[in-house]
């Protein structure tokens, strides 16, 4: 069945439609119901504005093409499964929640507490503005885009990002397996207690950066502003350009082109367990 040139603003307005279509509509209005498309099966949204609260919970197969989210339009999409949204803006808080199999394709989001347990996400383009994106979320990939935020990917199990910028502060904190390829990285307090982070061809900005982490590795990366780094972590590094200084690795390997300062301090074990080597003196620092 198609719904098409609709201004609704009941309360469940087309609550459980089935194989259905839904193009044109309009979900806005004083009588300002909630959970417009609750509970629908096999629907595809498109050319449509919403502008009212829970529009599309337990969603199980939907396609959304060109929508339009606005501030109004809180906690949007929560316990849907295998949705596809293409060229859209998600502009209320908490939009995406608890859903599975979601694919996020050339959309404008800005959306604080986005994408919080999660499953099977890929974003793939487009631009991301939150703050606690991802927040215990597993199996993400991002591609392509662009993101301004706090507290990112903090908890998540199971991510790789490919040619990201990241503006963002305490990224992925207690995160686990994740590995970024060809990103960039711009805040302070990076991957601080993560497990498995692995960045290849990134550069990274930032003070305080990859701290107390296990299985950490950098490969042919790039650190700028980096202070204090790598404290008390198990880390594999090959860096380019200049590290300002590295404070108490707690084991492995860190070779970068220069290295201002290196602290073992009396917290460090004696002799440092980890490696440094300065590449352009062809040197190694020991304690």
């Amino acid at each position: 069945m198609k719904y098409e040139n609709l201004f609704l603003d009941q309360e469940r307005a087309l609550y459980g439609i089935r194989d259905s279509e839904v193009v044109s509509c309009t979900f806005s209005g004083p009588a300002d119901g909630e959970s417009a498309l609750k509970e629908c099966r096999n629907l595809k949204v498109k050319d449509s504005c919403f502008d009212l609260r829970y529009p599309l919970w337990h969603l199980k197969k939907g396609v959304l093409e060109r929508i339009e989210m606005t501030e109004n339009c809180r906690a949007a999409l929560w316990y849907d499964r295998n949705i596809k949204i293409t060229s859209s803006c998600l502009h209320g808080i908490k939009a995406l929640r608890e859903c599975r199999n979601v694919s996020v394709i050339d959309c404008d989001i800005v959306s604080p507490e986005f994408g919080w347990f999660c499953r099977k996400v890929d974003v793939s383009g487009g631009r991301l503005q939150s703050e606690y994106p991802f927040l215990k979320s597993s199996g993400l990939t991002l591609c392509d885009v662009k993101m301004t935020a706090k507290y990112s990917f903090q908890y998540v199990k199971g991510a790789v990002l490919k040619n990201c910028i990241l503006d963002t502060k305490d990224a992925f904190w207690h995160a686990e397996n994740v590995r970024l390829e060809n990103c960039i990285v711009k805040g302070e307090y990076t991957g601080w207690y993560s497990k498995n982070l692995t960045f290849v061809n990134c550069k990274i900005e930032g003070t305080q950066p990859l701290c107390y982490a296990d299985g950490l590795v950098l490969e042919n990366c790039e650190m700028q502003g980096a202070d204090l780094a790598f404290e008390n972590s198990d880390v594999s590094a090959v860096l380019h350009g200049n590290v300002i200084s590295v404070k108490n690795p707690k084991s492995g390997c860190i070779r970068a082109d220069h290295i201002g300062k290196i602290i073992l301090d009396e917290y460090c074990a004696r002799p440092c367990p980890c490696k440094i080597e300065e590449i352009g003196n062809a040197r190694e620092k020991t304690a």
